[in-house]
């Protein structure tokens, strides 16, 4: 048996360039991670390796029993085939590799996408990708060799040589949207459980994290100032959107009543409260039948007459007074901001009293309602302010617990830092200027800005765009916020940029 030619000076140099080409690109398939981007990359590859005019990639989908693809060269929809269908479901199936010099002499070959297309396929190589493990993962189907020669067995070998690294670098693309889609999935659960908490904010999560992340990408239109060369890549800014979508999860840990307290009062006190008027308003009744009796005995009873009109005019005027003391209350109750001589008259009122059932003088309000009546802006003491504040504690301390990529292993540090100020007045930590992440900075801007324009809380209503941008001017001139995001803030028209981007 004669020993088998070499092949030529040219012939070798070609071969050498192809097997350079796949080692390029299993590099280059090793760093991608976006299937998206990896399929058409594979496809190219292959085409250029084996000379081909079209190439198709299938996956396989095991639970399915199909292969499908949405790169299928010539066609943009993605593409279901069941395996053991065609010619890539055979060669899927069995692990073969099928190669046809011509395929319309193959009963396999189905001519329905070129009868569809108005292509002439004329030479398929299909060959099956297989992991590590050895087991097909999908196919790669090669259509039409340049030359208008059939695929050979060079091609066969190079082929399947792309379609191995193709295998593990799709294995571990898939692997990467799964994770991904865990994450989202593990996000989006929690913010359900941030809004069930409080479902006065509910929405919040999501308006925040639309006009942090809409911030964000404004940046990389600067060109001038502090900012011109802060860029957010993909996954950074997956990292922002997490870190805005959880920056509230902290409030599952304080407590519900403080969490939805629409006013100064709670519902129970506010309860007690009323029926206390309630018993002042018998009580001024009872008095008056008394003092209508002892006038009786005093002046006969020819002057009743005279004593009831006496005795109605003067109780129309204290239960006049008793209702106008409510009225009072019920306003020092409500969200808003109390002039000076509102917090006197409240003290005032302490010294009201009644007679109760058992003729024992009460009063008409408590200690602690007074004080927190006299609370003088919002609707939260010191003590439950603290508590609210609190869930940015537990906001960092539940996230830290989560085993983050490398990517995204700053999202708790960026959360943590969105209440706090440039002027260090901020909490929890009251950190200074220059450990508050550029992020947490964005979030903060848009975090003020959706709570002050949100028109779904109970206890305030909205404020106008120029006015919440007038405040938001206010905090920046005065140190606690960054004026130079607040400015970008504004230029790029952040709020209606988020607003286009959620929509589109």
């Amino acid at each position: 048996m004669l020993p088998e030619t070499p092949p030529d000076p040219p012939d070798l140099t070609r071969r050498l360039k192809k097997l350079t080409s796949i080692l390029d690109v299993t590099k280059a398939m090793s760093a991608e991670r976006d299937l998206d981007l990896l399929l058409p990359l594979i496809l190219y590859e292959a085409s250029k390796v084996v000379e081909a005019d079209r190439c198709s990639l299938f996956v396989l989908d095991r639970e399915r029993n199909e292969l499908w693809s949405k790169v299928a060269q010539g066609s943009k929809n993605e593409i279901r085939l069941p395996v053991g269908s065609g010619i890539a479901g055979q060669v899927a199936q069995t692990g073969e590799i099928i190669n046809l010099p011509d395929a319309y002499a193959d009963e396999r070959f189905n001519r329905t996408f070129d009868i569809q297309s108005g292509y002439r396929t004329q030479s398929v190589l299909c060959v099956p990708m297989r992991d590590a493990n050895g087991e097909v993962t999908g196919v790669i189907q090669s259509l039409n060799k340049l030359s208008g020669r059939p695929f050979d067995s060079e091609d066969e070998e190079l082929l399947l040589a792309l379609g191995a690294q193709a295998a593990g670098a799709i294995e571990n693309a898939l692997l990467h949207e799964e994770i991904n889609r865990l994450f989202e999935g593990f996000v989006s659960a929690s913010v359900v459980a941030i809004e069930s908490r409080d479902p006065t904010t509910a929405g919040h999560s999501g308006r925040v994290a639309d006009l942090t992340v809409a911030m964000a990408r404004a940046l990389e239109h600067v060109n001038t100032g502090p900012y011109a060369r802060t860029r957010f890549t993909a996954t950074e800014l997956q990292e922002v959107r997490y870190a805005s979508l959880l920056h509230d999860f902290g409030k599952v840990g304080v407590r519900e009543p403080v969490l939805v307290k629409a006013e100064k009062l709670y519902p129970h006190e506010m309860e007690g409260l009323r029926a206390r008027f309630q018993l002042a308003r018998k009580d001024l009744q009872l008095q008056s039948y008394r003092r209508r009796l002892a006038a009786v005995k005093l002046r006969g009873v020819q002057n009743l007459p005279e004593i009831d009109a006496e005795e109605d005019e003067r109780l129309v005027k204290e239960q006049k007074h008793l209702d106008e003391v409510l009225e009072f209350v019920l306003t020092c109750n409500r969200p808003t901001v109390l002039a000076q001589g509102n917090f006197e008259r409240l003290h005032e009122l302490r010294h009201l009293r009644f007679q109760d059932s058992f003729d024992q003088e009460r009063p008409l309000l408590l200690d602690r309602e007074i004080h927190s009546l006299s609370i003088a802006k919002g609707t939260l003491s010191e003590e439950e302010r603290r508590e609210i504040e609190s869930h940015v504690e537990h906001t960092y301390r539940f996230l830290s617990q989560i085993p983050w990529t490398r990517t995204l292993r700053r999202v708790p540090e960026i959360a943590y830092a969105h209440h706090e100020k440039l002027d260090g007045t901020g909490y929890p930590r009251a950190i200074p200027e220059p450990t508050i992440p550029v992020q947490s900075r964005m979030m903060s801007i848009a975090d003020i800005y959706d709570a002050l324009t949100a028109s779904d809380r109970p206890y305030k209503k909205a404020v106008p765009h120029q006015l919440a941008l007038d405040i938001l001017k206010r905090e920046a001139q005065g140190g606690q916020l960054d004026m130079e995001l607040f400015r970008i803030f504004i230029e790029a028209e952040v709020p209606k940029r988020a607003l286009k981007d959620f929509r589109g």
